[in-house]
């Protein structure tokens, strides 16, 4: 059994519009709501072996709050620049090549491809993943090799508005 945890970047800011989209930071409600899902991850023990993020700097923020509030160094937090506004496709290329003794991981990305993810892989309708929503999917397979072809069943669904 494998769980792949996706998760939205939270809020970030549009004050400086000389920014690019890649640095763009997070604003004030995203800085409050990112290490408030870490505590709620924490609290309902969904701590994974392995963080791979975005490295646009609202998403790497995002997993950098979380990965505080769940113990994990943010040394240990793997930046693979093709996560930006990854297709499902290419994430779940980059869940494929994961070592198979790792049996929860964690990707911060962006939408739409993390909410087409959870659509596709769950069966589930997911209009939206919000920003800082964190989307828990359990495969039954042994290898990550075979993400890509298994369908998985929805174990959570949670976002700052639902549980905070």
């Amino acid at each position: 059994m494998k769980t792949l945890i996706i998760i939205r970047h939270a809020k970030s800011s549009w004050e400086d519009m000389t920014l690019s989209d890649f640095d763009r930071p997070l604003n004030n409600r995203g800085k409050r709501d990112a290490p408030a899902m870490g505590e709620l991850m924490k609290k309902l023990k969904v701590i994974p072996q392995l963080m791979i993020s975005s490295p646009a700097k609202r998403a790497k923020a995002t997993a950098f709050e979380i990965a505080e509030k769940l113990g994990i160094n943010e040394k240990d937090i793997v930046l693979n620049e093709n996560l930006y506004h990854a297709a499902t496709s290419e994430i779940l290329r980059i869940a494929s090549m994961v070592d198979d003794n790792i049996e929860k991981i964690v990707i911060v990305g962006h939408n739409p491809g993390l909410t087409y993810l959870a659509n596709t892989k769950t069966g589930a309708y997911i209009d939206n993943i919000p920003t800082s929503g964190i989307v828990g999917i359990k495969f039954d397979i042994d290898s990550w090799k075979e993400v890509e072809d298994a369908q998985g069943v929805l174990a959570f669904f949670e976002y700052p508005k639902k549980s905070l």
